[in-house]
């Protein structure tokens, strides 16, 4: 069995890292040898990987959000996604080398009854992964989002019995995901083998949405 780490001496920064998918991702490409920042990118000098994982959710029907509950999670989501992604792919150009991972929903390319905040937030992020990926595809730098379905994490758990149920109704495979399953994909999407793969959004759903 092979003992190599395919991001040894690689910087990763990780937003939202401290549980869930976050979490598990963190886990796997620290195993895979890559140094972790999760705020501050001067921390090691440079910066190969990029995840942008935080996120919120302030759920409700329409006619019941305010303007405040979709600024917030707007304001984390997408916009929070954007200024990371602004602030390495600078440092990544001069290395000519980098790769930015876009932690996306598949209800940002679905939507979902009382999610319209979130919803967008996260078809935002998968437009800033296509966007970002053909704008800076000549200096090595690949940018892909992965869309997560129903994940079985903190956040998901909180949820009626009701709204599980409705879940595993619609994803063939029957269960929920765990959040190494989403790591392991952002892993590839992290690692050399995916140096020909930009732009591209890959669901992490049990077959919820084909």
């Amino acid at each position: 069995m092979s003992t190599e780490k395919r991001l040894e001496g690689k910087v990763a920064i990780v937003t939202g890292g401290a549980r869930g998918i976050g979490k598990a991702i963190c886990s796997r490409l620290a195993a895979e040898g890559a140094s972790l920042a999760i705020v501050d990118i001067m921390l090691f000098g440079k910066v190969d990987i990029l995840v942008n994982n935080a996120g919120i959710t302030k759920d409700t029907l329409m006619l019941k959000m305010t303007e405040d509950m979709w600024d917030a999670v707007i304001a984390v989501n997408l916009k929070g996604t954007f200024n990371f992604t602004k602030a390495v792919v600078r440092p990544m150009m001069k290395q000519r080398a980098g790769k930015i991972v876009n932690i996306a929903s598949v209800v940002g390319r679905m939507g979902n009854v009382g999610q319209a905040n979130y919803s967008a937030s996260k078809a935002g992020v998968i437009a800033l992964a296509k966007t970002t990926a053909k704008e800076f595809a000549t200096r090595n730098i690949q940018v892909n989002a992965v869309a997560p379905g129903f994940i079985e994490t903190d956040m998901t758990a909180k949820l009626p019995q009701e709204a599980r149920d409705a879940f595993l109704t619609v994803i063939p495979a029957k269960r929920g995901g765990k959040p190494e399953d989403v790591a392991s994909v952002v892993y590839f999407l992290c690692s050399p083998d995916s140096d020909y793969v930009t732009g591209q959004v890959i669901n992490v759903d049990g077959g919820m949405l084909m």
